[in-house]
Parts: structure tokens; sequence; C-alpha cells
């Protein structure tokens, strides 16, 4: 229409290019300035980017080194497909000197230190930080690749959405450039971003057509999601076409070429998914708990004075530190290689939502109640310090009292032992606990770690969830909702009465709940139909935020204006869009539903599970050779044995005491849960981090109150039964 806003910004625009082509000054400011792109990206950008941007400027000025062409290039490409403000001299820069640090730092406190506390360097630290080092060095060259991987999962999980926005703009509208704003206004970061620097090149004059900025940008594309950008193209093409029949069925193709070659991508995924993540099962899962159980015998055969917790360290350098890196970069490869599907919106960072985020306590009656908002942080904290002081209280009673201990013929709460070398020692130079109440104890930090990042999880993520979840059933059912809708504008009725005849219809129903509260403040508050849906306070979509939802709302807002009609083919047109998307992620989902339910089940039950059971029978087996340690040095030195027999009788060493050696294993299951929780929710929702969340919150907690309670019930058995056993066939050992 002739007379609207859209239609007189933009002639005052191209008035003012026109101008500026025969040499006159413009008039009408740029809509999207340097400046605000600026402030956009400083907005939405992670804060570790940042860092790491800093990191790398700074190595580049301490140490310039060259990158060769070819490498330059290709690192060149995956720095700007991030959007990052550094060199690819300053990437290989800061990989050297941080790899350096770690060599030089690391392997000279871990020599020095030692020497200081116990007269003796730990050789083995020093040479795992100078492997750790070396190995560092291609990790961090290839980050920016990492980031650029990241940032590509992220978008591709956006590219249904985009085509979906830009085609129900542009059947109605048929301006390319408006239909990227509009794309770039409901699209989530990356994407948005990406977007609005499409419009930012052409506002800074850095390209002459948006077609021309857009071609630049698809570039980028062309290796990684060829439907996306073919179906850019087919958007670009309807622009051409004198037919508007014509032109219509382009945009419906671009949006059947996108989900078509989404479906096909992802069934090449699952496909080729069991091989790698099979091989993540073994190498990150089977085969370390497996070696549970060969480990105590390793621990007492190569143990000496400070065995127990030199072994410790080198332990927990392997289960905490090296296997959770290595499975978590074998997890982060295959996210990698995952394609574009259709991703879920994050609605907990929305302004409205920071309420649901908390643990809200309603206290008095109704109507005159008080509500108390409690962070999940302060209550996660709480459980884990209360945790940690039960769980570490045998370390905290021997620090306070040495001679304190509780213990019956076949229980030991402690049980501080002195080292072989120094038999009749003080009792605060004995070292321990090996006590079997001391070892169920250790459960309650490992309880304590666990269930603490699980409720924050939890917590933070529950009502947040029930409120997506509520969208959901309203998005599955809004198709019908806009067909309703769309048949009641045909025959001519305004918006405001067809919302209104719509919500009687579908009364019972989510959909019948949000057009009954739009339908509401405009009857009893007056607002216009815009101001009833879009209200931040009591709008209809501050009830049920969905950028799906929303948008279908927006084109509502804005066909209306063109009259009844163009607004009814609009909203069917959206109500088949809705529909076809819809049928696609049924089928991804049921693509991945093996893959991901057999996730589940290594999380849930079998990982915890068997790491629980070999836990219990690790810490039989290391208290029988502790005990038998102890007798075979005691009988060698009372026998007076010398040469062979006594060395013999002596080979076994002081093992490693259960207490540790579970909160070293306990950890490594918290870790391990939170990986493969991370790695299945991304396979299978991609880039969501309200999912995730969510997802973590749950696992956390069960898996970790599962190991706990058959590693303890385990424990307890089969101690209580060796230490039977033993009593009765080796004397003086129960």
């Amino acid at each position: 229409m002739p007379n609207s806003d859209d239609y007189q910004q933009l002639l005052q625009k191209y008035k003012a290019k026109i101008s500026q082509e025969f040499g006159e000054k413009p008039t009408v400011t740029p809509k999207v300035t340097s400046k605000e792109y600026g402030e956009f990206k400083r907005e939405l950008y992670p804060a570790r980017y940042s860092w790491y941007e800093k990191a790398c400027n700074l190595s580049e000025k301490i140490l310039k080194l060259k990158v060769s062409g070819a490498k330059a290039e290709a690192l060149q490409k995956e720095i700007k497909a991030c959007h990052l403000n550094i060199t690819p001299s300053g990437s290989l820069s800061f990989a050297i000197l941080a790899a350096l640090a770690v060599i030089i730092g690391g392997s000279l406190s871990t020599f020095a230190i030692p020497i200081l506390l116990t007269g003796k360097p730990m050789l083995f630290l020093v040479v795992f930080f100078a492997i750790a080092g070396l190995i560092m060095i291609p990790f961090l060259q290839r980050l920016p690749n990492f980031m650029a991987t990241t940032w590509r999962m992220k978008a591709s999980n956006q590219m249904v959405q985009s085509i979906f926005y830009m085609v129900t703009y542009m059947r109605h509208t048929s301006n390319l450039e408006r239909a990227i704003e509009f794309a770039a206004d409901h699209l989530d970061p990356p994407l948005s971003l990406d977007f609005r620097k499409i419009l930012w090149d052409v506002e800074t004059q850095q390209y002459s057509t948006i077609k021309d900025s857009a071609e630049f940008y698809l570039e980028n594309w062309k290796e990684w999601d060829k439907e996306f950008v073919e179906a850019f193209h087919l958007v670009e093409s309807s622009l051409y076409e004198p037919s508007e029949e014509r032109r219509l069925a382009l945009l419906d193709k671009a949006l059947d070429v996108i989900l078509n070659g989404t479906y096909e991508n992802m069934l090449h995924y699952a496909h080729n998914l069991k091989s790698p993540m099979t091989m993540l099962h073994m190498l990150g899962i089977i085969l370390p708990i497996l070696g549970l159980v060969i480990l105590p015998l390793v621990v007492s055969f190569l143990s000496g004075d400070s065995g127990p917790f030199t072994t410790m360290i080198y332990i927990a350098l392997l289960y905490n530190v090296s296997l959770p890196v290595s499975v978590y970069y074998l997890g982060r490869t295959i996210l990698a290689k995952r394609p574009a599907g259709y991703g879920n919106t994050d609605i907990g960072e929305l302004p409205s939502m920071s309420q649901f985020k908390n643990v809200n306590i309603s206290w008095g009656k109704s109507g005159k109640s008080i509500l108390f908002s409690i962070s999940p942080l302060a209550i996660a904290i709480l459980v884990f310090v209360v945790g940690g002081i039960i769980g570490f209280s045998p370390l905290i009673i021997h620090t306070l009292n040495p001679e304190f201990e509780i213990h019956s013929e076949s229980f030991q709460l402690l049980e501080y032992i002195c080292p072989s070398s120094t038999p009749g020692c003080d009792p605060a130079d004995k070292i321990g606990p090996y006590g079997l109440g001391a070892s169920v104890l250790s459960l309650v930090v490992t309880l304590a770690l666990g269930c603490s990042l699980g409720l924050y999880y939890a917590l933070r993520s529950k009502n947040v969830i029930k409120v997506r979840q509520k969208t959901r059933v309203l998005e599955d059912e809004f198709s019908s909702a806009l067909f309703q809708l769309g048949n009641r504008l045909g025959d001519g009725l305004p918006a405001e009465i067809a919302l209104a005849k719509v919500a009687v219809t579908m009364k019972g129903t989510t959909s019948g709940e949000f057009f009954s509260l739009a339908e509401k403040n405009m009857t009893k508050l007056g607002m216009g139909l815009e101001q009833a849906i879009f209200d931040p306070n009591v709008g209809a979509m501050a009830s049920f935020p969905s950028k799906v939802i929303e948008s279908s709302m927006k084109v509502l807002v804005e066909s209306v204006k063109k009259g009844p009609r163009i607004a009814a083919q609009a909203l069917l047109s959206m109500s088949q869009y809705i529909k076809e998307i819809h049928r696609v992620e049924e089928r991804l989902r049921d693509l991945m539903s093996e893959v991901i339910s057999s996730m589940k089940a290594q999380i849930k039950v079998l990982t915890p599970a068997i790491a629980g059971i070999v836990i219990g029978i690790t810490s039989m087996i290391s208290g029988i050779l502790t005990r038998l340690s102890a007798q075979l040095t005691q009988f060698a030195q009372t026998a007076g044995e010398a040469g062979t027999l006594g060395e013999m009788l002596t080979i076994f060493g002081i093992g490693i005491p259960t207490f540790y050696f579970q909160v070293v294993i306990g950890l490594y299951i918290v870790q391990i849960t939170f990986i493969l929780t991370f790695l299945s929710s991304g396979i299978e929702n991609g880039a969501d981090r309200l999912a995730e969340r969510y997802e973590l919150g749950k696992n956390l907690i069960n898996s970790t109150v599962l190991y706990c309670f058959l590693a303890g019930l385990v424990m307890v058995l089969f101690n209580l039964f060796a230490g039977t056993i033993m009593s009765k066939t080796i004397p003086g050992v129960g």
C-alpha cells in the first residue's frame, strides 16, 4: 500500500541512493551502522571468544610467526566464519606460547614442589606436562577450526527456520532485503549475526547490492550445506518471476529443498554414526572401567613408601584428565559432522523467563502470599559443602585426633596404618584411611558433587522446560489453528473478529487459549491487534514464547495491513509450512532414535551400574592385598628370613586406600556422565542449551545416585565376606 510505513521508508531510502549516485550527500541514515553491528556482536558473542581474541592479539605482539600460504588461507577462512578479530599468525603464536607455558611452568612446579615437600622429585609429572604441552600445540592451532565448527553447528541448526522466515515474508512482500531483516529479527545467534552482517555490508557500501552481499556470504556455506545455498538462490530467483503463480511456486520449492536435504543429510549421518559411537563407548567407558579391576594389583606391586599417594596422583591424571579430555575431543569430532537440523529456541535466555530459572517458594495464604526466589546456585553450593564435610570427615577427624578409631571384629571406621618401612610409627604418621566406614563415606563426596551439579541444572531448567513444553503443544496444533484463522479471514472478516471466532471453535485447546487471550486483550483492555499479541506484559506471546508462533503473528499483523484476503493467503501458506517442518522433525527423531536410546541407556544405567559393581569389587581386592601385605611383611620380619624368601614375602606394597581411589573414580563417573549427556543432547537436538541443561540435571542425579548405591552395597557385602574368609584362613587377619 502506498501509504504504509514500509513503503515510505523504502522509497526514501532508494531516493537517497539515487541522489548519492548523482553526487549528492545521503539524507537517510543507514539503519545498521558499524557501531550498531559492533555493539550487537559484543552482546551476543561468547565471552570465551573475546578472551581468545585478546590472547591471540597479545601473543602476536610477543612472538611474530609467519603462516604458510595454503595453511594461512584455510585458517583465515575459519577465522572469518566465526567472526574472530585475529590473524592466522596470532593464532599460531598463541598455540606456541601457551604450550611453552604449560611445559615450562608445569614441569618446573611439579619438579620443585615435591622436592620441597618430600625431598624426592616426581619425574612422572614432569614428563606428563612436557607431553601434554607438545600435544597442545596442534590442538590449539585447530582452535579456530573448532570454534568455526561450533559456530556452523549452531547456525546450521537454524537453516530451516531462516528459509522458513524468508519464504513467509516473501509471499506477501517480494523484497529480499526486508525478508533477510525479518529473518534476522526472529532468529537467535549465531545465524542472526550472519544475516545482520549481510545487511551491514550493504549499508556500509562494502557491496553495492543485497544480492552481492548475500552471494559472498553463501560462499562460506557451499562446502558445508549445499541445500541451504540452493534454497537461498531459489528465494532470490522468485524476485525475477513476472508471474505471481511461478513466484509462489519457487518459494514453496525453496522450503521443500531445504527440508528434503535436511532429511537426507541426517539419514546419512545416522547410518555413519554407529561405528564412531561404538569406539567412543569402548575407549571412554568399557575399557577404563574394566581397567579398574587390575589397578589394585598394579598399585600393590609398584607402591613404595610414598606409593599410595603418588599412585593416586597417577590414577587421577589418567582418569580425571587424560580420559575425559580424549572422550570430549572424540565426542566433539562426532558432533562436528552433524548436518543441519530443526533446532529449538533457548527461551531460558529471554528476559521474561529470568524468574523461572530460580526456585520460587510461595509463603502465606492465597492472595496474601509472599514469593521467595532462591538461586539454584546457592542450593547447589549448600549441598556440595554439606556433602563434602560429611564425605571428608575421616580426613578431618584424623587431622584433629590421630588416635580416634571405631572398630569391631568386622568393621573399622578409619583404619590408619603405618607405612611398611616404619612399623610402630606415631599415630600422626600413619597413612589411610583404609577402613570400610571411610570407604563408604567417600561415596558421599561423589554423591555431593554429582547431585549438586545435577540440582543446579535441574532447578535452573525445570520451570523453563515446562513453559517450552506447553509452547510445543501449541506449535504442534498451530498449523490447524492458522488454517482455521486463514479461512475466517478469507471470508472477509476483520482479524479481531476472526480471532474471537477461532478462539471459540478451538476452546479447550492450547491454541484456543492463545487466541482467547489475544481476544480478551482487545475487548477488555482496548488494545489493538499488534499490542494484544506482542505486549511484553499481558500479550499472548508473553505466555507462549515461541519464534515460530511469533513469526506467524508478525506475518498476520503485517499482511492484515494489505487486507484480509492477503492475510488469509499468508496464514494458509504458513499453516502448510509449519506442518511440513513438523513432519520432517518427526522423521529426524525416528532416524536418530536407535542411537539416542542406546546412549541414554549407557548414561542412565550401564555406565554407573558397571562402575559401581567394579569399584565394590576393587575395594575388596585392595583391602585383601593391603592386609595380606601387612601380614607377609610381619611374617618375614618375625622369621628373620633373608635373601630370596624375604624379598618374595615383601613383594606386595601398601595399596591405595579405597577412600581416595573411589573419589577419583567417582569424579570420573560424574565427568563421563556430563560428557555423554552433552554429546547425546547435541546429536538429538543440535545446539539446544535448554534441553542440554535439562538432560544434565536428570542424568547427573540419577547416574550418581545409582553408582553410589551399587558401589556402597557391593563394597560392604564383599568386604565383610572377604574379611570373614581371611580371618578363618590367615591368623591375625580380619
